[in-house]
């Protein structure tokens, strides 16, 4: 049956058993059970329950070293280990069929827990492996793996962990690539064909997209057998709208032979839907997936909605000619304000753009080198975004937008010399809105040129005018002595030439140091 499911960042990948096998350092051997190399571990767990069924998740290397085990096991010759078998008597039939009774049940437990795989360690309860346990691991298709005296149970779990960290590294960065890509292709002048070759061939299968009435408008990558086609068609309906109402569920998967089938709705209620068929899935595929339904969201919903065509005509007319006042009853009535944002790490891309817009509820967004445009109505005032730096303008008429332009650019301008996530146009009027910003930055080059060279004169000044000029607060802020704040504020005076007790000249430095 098939499951819903949410968008996620990829979890982290489990551990083949054969790669912890491997590691020269543990010596590990498998005695038993399947050689399976689809056997993977979720993660390491010790117990010495002679019933650890309550205590496991799935999944689970178990660590026992025997101590659970009757008394009697250690008498039934075991597995010879690295030391080579010891010398036992042989068991008596009595005792051999409670053994025998006592690991299977013990084994069976495992199994219905999912454990993945049971680990044995030698030495200090146990030289051998019992051959008892080595039959119920065969019996129940359970891989035993012998641990030798030299080799602890926490340095197989943190071997565990170790090649647990290096596979998330590894899907970390393969999604990182895939998201890239996928932008990439995003970009180019087919975006919606050229996505769904990218998502194919980073998922070595099949991809899709479904239109609003269940037809196949693109498709990418290997064709699947009828069969999987007509089951990716079946789980389509899944997540299609019905009528006017929202989709039952956003995405969901399902799993056809040794094909994965998913299907993500785009958008709310638009009704396009993207199908994958992959013959594996692995942990970093449904984020990738998501990727491919974000953009593919943002590709055809602009196409189909009534917002999307009036948007297109207010493009048109403006560049036919027409002034913004009569284009902007197509886009809403009413005033609206200009955001010009900033991302605080990198450069922005056409996704994160697109993201800022839906954030602050307008697609009408203008992605330049830098910096992010958004006209927003003016019923919404805009709340600052994580990650981004924002300069709001005042609400104004269409016909003032260019006006309302220059005020974000100025409100940004001051945010980020302030350290702001947001500023408005006239919320706290000063010199910033008044003077533009190459007129500053040149008079506050010009102004604290003695002091070029010399950054900790000007952090110094810096601090000692935001204090109120001090001494105490500003050493305390510096971590340095009060002597020291006085000698580099005395040289500051010295080289600017300036009575740093005069208001006026306190005034014209903060700001020069704000924009140098």
């Amino acid at each position: 049956m098939p499951e819903t499911i949410t968008p996620a960042v990829p979890p982290t990948p489990p551990v083949p058993l054969s790669a912890l096998l491997a590691r020269e350092d543990l010596a590990l051997r498998q005695i038993a059970g399947p050689r399976d190399p689809s056997t993977v571990i979720h993660w390491a767990h010790t117990s010495e329950m002679a019933d650890p069924y309550p205590y496991l998740l799935g999944g689970e290397l178990l660590l026992t070293a025997g101590v659970h085990i009757p008394e009697a096991a250690g008498s039934d010759g075991g597995v010879p280990g690295h030391g080579g078998p010891p010398a036992r008597a042989e068991p008596r039939a009595g005792e051999d069929a409670r053994l025998r009774d006592y690991f299977d049940d013990y084994v069976s437990r495992i199994v219905a827990a999912g454990g993945a795989a049971l680990g044995f360690g030698l030495a200090p309860v146990h030289d051998t492996v019992p051959r008892a346990l080595v039959a119920a691991c065969d019996a129940h298709g359970l891989p035993l793996l012998e641990v030798p005296p030299q080799t602890t149970f926490s340095g197989v779990a943190r071997a565990v962990w170790q090649l647990m960290a290096q596979a998330r590294l590894a899907e970390l960065r393969r999604v990182t690539e895939a998201q890239q890509s996928l932008a990439a292709a995003a970009s180019r002048p087919d975006p919606v064909p050229s996505v769904l070759r990218r998502l194919a061939q980073h998922l070595s299968g099949h991809a899709v997209l479904y239109g609003p009435d269940g037809s196949q408008v693109a498709a990418a990558g290997r064709e699947p057998a009828e069969g999987m086609r007509a089951a990716l068609v079946e789980l389509a309906g899944v997540v299609r709208p019905t009528g006017r109402t929202a989709p039952r569920a956003t995405s969901a998967t399902d799993t056809v032979g040794d094909c994965h089938l998913a299907v993500y709705a785009l958008g709310a209620d638009e009704g396009f839907l993207l199908g994958v068929a992959a013959p594996h899935r692995d942990p970093g595929d449904h984020t990738i997936a998501s990727v491919a339904a974000v953009l593919l969201s943002l590709l055809t919903g602009e196409h189909q909605s009534g917002a999307g065509a009036a948007r297109s005509s207010a493009l048109a007319r403006l560049l036919l000619g027409s002034p913004p006042e009569e284009v902007a009853p197509l886009l809403g009535s009413g005033e609206w304000v200009v955001v010009h944002a900033r991302p605080e790490t990198q450069l922005p891309d056409a996704v994160a753009a697109s993201a800022l817009g839906a954030a602050l509820g307008s697609p009408l967004v203008d992605l330049g080198h830098d910096v992010v445009r958004v006209l927003v109505p003016g019923g919404r005032a805009p709340d600052p975004q994580a990650g981004w730096t924002l300069g709001v303008s005042a609400a104004v008429e269409p016909r003032e937008w260019p006006a309302a332009d220059a005020q974000a650019a100025r409100a940004l301008a001051r945010a980020r010399a302030v350290r702001a996530p947001l500023v408005a146009h006239g919320a706290r009027p000063g010199l910033e809105e008044l003077v533009p910003q190459a007129h500053a930055e040149a008079h506050a080059r010009a102004l604290l040129a003695p002091l070029a060279g010399r950054p900790e004169l000007a952090e110094t000044l810096r601090n000692w005018l935001a204090l109120h000029g001090s001494w105490d607060r500003t050493a305390v802020a510096l971590e340095v002595h009060r002597n020291t704040v006085r000698q580099r504020i005395a040289r500051c005076a010295a080289l600017l030439d300036a009575d740093l007790d005069d208001p006026d000249v306190r005034m014209e430095l903060w700001f020069a140091l704000r924009h140098g």
